[in-house]
């Protein structure tokens, strides 16, 4: 685990992951997760003037063809695994504490992870919201309410890094599952690909 960077922090590491040890409540953080790829799925499933006219991502088209399997690769570890981690840094480490010390200039590494003030809750609901696109907006509120609370609950990163990819990857497997299963209210079947 200290390899990982979940042991004593170093210099060049995450403090932020430092402290964090596993156990049974990691099985709550996958639920999570799962509830959070639900709530983002459902409602695109439930009513068609909830999704985008856009076509979705389309796995020939960086290699080719014969490239479909490295794409979709390549996209399975950029959705699940970078962003969370990039991602959960950015906002629940960074973003989270600086909106608290912004105006008094003070050092945003002295707020504890999971702190709440309005504030800081409302700048990082704010980001993720508005970050994804218009469409989105609906079910990113929903998750961004859920694991906001389940952070101020695990007041940890790690378990959001889990929730995080979680959700993503039900995402990605569902789409790649049940793509052109569903039906639109035409009969016609649902391209799932406007998710990923």
């Amino acid at each position: 685990p200290a390899a990982l960077g979940f042991g004593s922090p170093g210099p060049g590491r995450y403090p932020e992951l430092g402290g964090f040890r596993a156990d049974a409540t990691v099985l709550l953080d996958v639920a999570v997760g799962l509830l959070g790829a639900a709530l983002w799925v459902a409602p695109f499933l439930l009513r068609d003037d909830l999704r985008p006219t856009e076509a979705g991502f389309d796995a020939s088209v960086p290699f080719g063809a014969g490239g479909v399997g490295l794409a979709l690769g390549l996209r399975a570890i950029g959705y699940s695994a970078v962003t969370p981690f990039v991602e959960e840094h950015f906002v629940r480490s960074w973003l989270i504490r600086f909106a608290e010390v912004w105006n008094t200039r003070g050092d945003f590494r002295k707020v504890p992870i999971a702190h709440f003030t309005w504030p800081s809750f409302l700048v990082t609901t704010a980001y993720f919201v508005f970050t994804h696109q218009r469409w989105e907006w609906g079910v990113m509120l929903a998750w961004t309410l859920l694991t906001m609370a389940w952070f101020y609950r695990r007041r940890h990163i790690v378990p959001l890094i889990a929730v995080h990819a979680v959700t993503n990857g039900a995402i990605f497997a569902f789409v790649l599952l049940c793509d052109g299963r569903f039906r639109d209210a035409s009969g016609a079947p649902l391209s799932l690909w406007f998710l990923l």
